[in-house]
């Protein structure tokens, strides 16, 4: 059976893997903020209440599928933010969201056969901001849809989140669609269950908290993103 479509995971898939100072991440978060319980706080008050707060909402996202916003974050730690101050936010994790040089010729090779190519990313970001990723590294006339689950009610592994990446692309079926990602967990379990194939990009060392309940045994294995299109192929005639 013919492929219609490849979703890709984002980070880790999409981008290399970088091991996170998370402490410095909250402390970035931290310069958002502009009122906690009425009263004003240091930096690093802030940042751990943002740090518990960050674990919490992944917890919602492994236990529940259950998505969030960075609004969702402030409000789960308790305290106010402002919008237009997330400069530190943002330019703490610019460096970690350079997308992978063999993206595009990749998902063009995919295209010239007639596939979608699809985005479905677990995230708390604004959709404009993974646009402007994508926009910066040239590739983003090259997604034919894309869902983030800061917009959307679920996360993978939700087999809802899989559908709303397939409506994306303008795909029905599931068994001719593939996905790919870092996770065993969200993306290859995630995949299987939603009736979906799914290759595993295994560059990621994913943090203990963030493991789920099961693991998926992928169709194939992808070392370098450029073997996607042979991958794709063989499971075409398969």
């Amino acid at each position: 059976m013919d492929i219609e479509a490849v979703i890709f995971d984002w980070g880790g898939t999409l981008t290399a893997w970088h091991d996170i100072d998370f402490h410095a991440e909250s402390l970035a978060l931290a310069q958002a903020v502009v009122a906690a319980d009425g009263a004003e706080h240091g930096y690093d008050v802030h940042a751990a209440r943002l740090h518990q707060a960050g674990a919490t909402v992944w917890g919602w996202s492994r236990d529940h599928q259950r998505s969030a916003t960075i609004g969702d974050l402030f409000a789960e730690a308790g305290l106010d933010h402002d919008p237009e101050l997330l400069t530190a936010y943002y330019d703490f994790w610019e460096p970690h969201t350079l997308t992978d040089p063999q993206v595009a010729p990749m998902w063009t090779a995919l295209r010239e056969r007639g596939i979608k190519v699809g985005v479905l990313s677990n995230t708390i970001w604004p959709r404009a901001w993974h646009e402007g990723f994508f926009r910066r590294d040239g590739v983003l006339d090259l997604v034919d849809g894309d869902v983030y689950t800061s917009e959307v009610p679920w996360t993978k592994p939700s087999p809802h989140a899989f559908e709303a990446a397939m409506a994306a692309v303008g795909v029905t079926d599931p068994s001719r669609c593939v996905y790919v990602g870092d996770r065993l967990f969200d993306d290859v379990w995630g995949a299987h269950n939603a009736g979906m194939r799914a290759i595993h990009v295994p560059h990621s060392a994913i943090p203990p908290e963030q493991v789920g309940h099961s693991e998926g045994t992928p169709d194939a294995v992808a070392h370098e993103l450029a073997e996607i299109p042979a991958i794709v192929a063989g499971l075409c005639s398969a």
